[in-house]
């Protein structure tokens, strides 16, 4: 029986977790629960799995992390505010089961530091993709890794095509159901650059190593490439499910959690090089990445500023990935990282952005 404690509860892969941990209640126990500020849903659903403890906010979130003993910690707080709640589950020694990627893209270096070998199981189907298929061999073979993008609602426009879109457009995601910021990161390919960053986080693999390629029907959910020419493709129909119950469980699986491939039937599955030219967040984010320090928590921060303002009808569809390069330009990393060079950066990533817009 794992003890499982779940931050972001209310959302997505909170109750998505919710639902696979009520059809195995003979693996799982839920001994915390924590929403942002959703109140009357975290209490719902610590009355329907009796729940003694809860909390609202990353805070909270954090410091139930350390009171509450927890096997694994789910994080699926969205946002660089789960960075404090990952700290802390590393610290206490728990399984960080990881949805919330903005954390360890954030947090670099000081979150790895943290993490003894096997602490973080990612969550995102991506990394979990990789870590699935990275069994298949020794860290020595490995040449690349490969993640895979569905290329959002305007997969196949030209960079001028882009150039009006709306919000409403941005947001008509072909293949997966997610909140507002998500879904426009999957709109940019921001998400992809992100998850390209989360991939070397997690894997120790360089960035030259790690290349995307873009397969519409998120069906294969990503791939390692190994020195003999092999390449190991894990594939699932699209379901979260599945990576979370791998998240809370690895490296065992739970029978039935998701539905196989009805292989008596015709199926296409194609896969298109990024064009980088329309979509320029995947190398923006790499040399991000490379540069690291407080680099990514910028790029995190004034893409959040961005997404917000082009919504608000402030911003232009294309001018999102403009202003994280401009914000970036404009930065210098301290020489240390600490929490607070981190918290200080993203202050004034925002206030930047927010400059530059109130300013174009």
């Amino acid at each position: 029986m794992r003890r499982v404690l779940i931050l972001g509860s209310t959302g997505s892969i909170g109750t998505q977790a919710l639902d696979v941990i009520a059809g195995n209640a003979d693996r799982f126990e839920v001994v915390g629960l924590a929403a942002g500020t959703d109140r009357a849903g975290v209490e719902a659903q610590a009355a329907a799995f009796g729940v003694e403890h809860i909390a609202l906010g990353a805070a909270e979130a954090e410091q139930l992390v350390r009171d509450v003993d927890a096997d694994v910690v789910l994080n699926g707080i969205t946002g660089s505010v789960g960075l404090g709640p990952t700290i802390a589950a590393l610290e206490e020694g728990r399984t960080l089961a990881l949805a919330n990627k903005e954390s360890l893209i954030v947090g670099g270096d000081l979150v790895t530091a943290l993490a003894a070998p096997g602490q973080i199981v990612p969550v995102d189907s991506e990394h979990s993709a990789i870590a699935q298929a990275l069994r298949s061999g020794g860290a020595h073979e490995v040449r690349r890794l490969v993640l895979t993008a569905s290329g959002g609602p305007f997969r196949g426009r030209s960079r001028d095509e882009l150039a009006d879109v709306t919000p409403a457009e941005a947001l008509a995601h072909p293949t997966w159901d997610m909140g507002r910021v998500v879904t426009t990161n999957s709109a940019t390919l921001v998400n992809k650059g992100l998850e390209v960053i989360e991939a070397h986080l997690l894997f120790d693999v360089p960035y030259d190593r790690i290349d995307v390629t873009v397969h519409p029907q998120s069906i294969v959910h990503s791939m390692v490439e190994f020195t003999d020419g092999s390449t190991i493709a894990q594939a699932s129909p699209p379901d979260m499910r599945l990576p979370i119950s791998l998240g809370l469980d690895w490296p065992h699986r739970i029978a039935g959690v998701g539905a196989p491939f009805d292989w008596t039937r015709a199926s296409q599955w194609t896969f298109e090089p990024l064009d980088e030219k329309a979509f320029g967040s995947v190398a923006l984010a790499k040399k991000v990445g490379r540069a690291g320090g407080t680099y990514p928590a910028v790029f995190n921060a004034a893409n959040e500023q961005a997404v917000d303002a082009f919504h608000e009808g402030r911003l232009s569809f294309l001018e999102i990935v403009e202003l994280i390069e401009r914000v970036v330009e404009r930065h210098e990393s301290p020489a240390t990282l600490t929490r607070e060079s981190l918290a200080e950066a993203e202050v004034w990533a925002r206030r930047t952005a927010d400059a530059i817009i109130a300013s174009h």
